[in-house]
């Protein structure tokens, strides 16, 4: 299987939008199952988080450019982890209150519970890219096949 990297804008929203869509759902249910909270309330904080990241996402890369672009070091594999560490603790703190909130948690359980769905996305995020590229190159070789 070849991975193609030069995806046309609409393809990658199209990949990014249902990668949020089935990541809601499997949050949702993963929350609501764990907790013993409802469909709607996990399903709020899944939506909240979805969203939260997403800004979140934009804004600490658009830092993280200017501070290397300043600093100009190298992305190499620790400054990857250290990327990736810092998005995550600044998500999980941001988040905490709202999962206190929606599911009237402590603190500790609502830190917990932002703690387990990295835990719960990292695979999720694994298995549906790999996902994705196994359908997408087999129905690029179809469509080949076929002309």
């Amino acid at each position: 299987m070849k991975v193609e990297l030069n995806k046309s804008t609409a393809e990658r929203i199209f990949h990014a939008v249902l990668f949020e869509l089935l990541g809601n759902v499997v949050i949702a249910i993963f929350i609501s199952t764990v907790l013993k909270v409802s469909l709607l309330q996990s399903g709020k904080l899944s939506v909240i988080s979805a969203i939260t990241a997403t800004i979140w996402n934009y804004i600490f890369n658009k830092i993280f450019d200017a501070i290397q672009r300043r600093f100009a070091f190298e992305r190499n594999f620790k400054v990857r982890i250290l990327h990736a560490v810092i998005f995550e603790i600044v998500l999980v703190l941001s988040l905490t209150p709202v999962a206190m909130f929606l599911l009237d948690l402590s603190l500790a359980k609502a830190f917990m519970v932002e703690i387990g769905l990295i835990f719960v996305f990292l695979p999720y995020t694994l298995v549906f890219n790999w996902t994705y590229d196994y359908i997408r190159w087999r129905v690029v070789a179809n469509k080949a096949s076929a002309q």
